[in-house]
């Protein structure tokens, strides 16, 4: 029964909480201390800030925390699960649903227009972030780094994970000089 009762109390925020994790906290909290009363107030924002402090979303970390504190490893399971799976449901229907119709000829319409639309977002979000790094960052120090970072990828293809880390190391020493 206590694995039922994990399984409601992720899911059903899950399910409700639209907006992603920091969303459904209040739901989540609604169900673990109101309603199952498996912690108080304060223990709650004692895990909802230990949550936030470790990378990765905060409602899985919860789910998982909470589920193995009420149900051992297989409640930790069950509370990552249903914390996913509102998400997985949607996403399987939803697959189900365009394969079905991929060959139909409004699917391929949509895809050939959703298409140039996410390269428009991505150039948006790039010049952004060009014109936001040239602001704090110099415009100088802003094209080096451009420059670098395509050469290191493009020409002597390294790995993007060390790109990122060598970008952010000569952040962070810039910044300290």
């Amino acid at each position: 029964m206590i694995y039922w009762s994990i399984f409601l109390a992720f899911f059903i925020p899950g399910i409700l909480g639209y907006g992603g994790g920091p969303a459904s906290i209040p739901l989540v909290e609604k169900e673990v201390v109101d309603r199952y009363g498996w912690m108080s107030t304060q223990e709650f924002g004692e895990v909802l800030a230990f949550g936030n402090a470790l990378p990765g979303p905060i409602a899985t970390k919860m789910a998982g925390y909470i589920g193995y504190m009420e149900g051992g490893v297989l409640g930790s399971i069950v509370g990552l699960f249903a914390s996913v799976a509102p998400s997985l449901f949607l996403m399987l229907l939803l697959m189900a649903t365009l394969m079905k119709y991929k060959d139909s000829p409004q699917v391929k319409n949509i895809t050939k227009l959703i298409r140039p639309l996410i390269a428009v977002l991505l150039g948006a979000m790039t010049l952004q972030f060009f014109m936001t790094s040239t602001e704090s960052f110099g415009g100088i120090q802003t094209v080096v780094l451009i420059v670098v970072s395509y050469w290191m990828l493009e020409i002597r293809k390294i790995h993007p994970a060390f790109v990122i880390v060598l970008a952010l190391a000569y952040g962070g020493a810039t910044s300290l000089i």
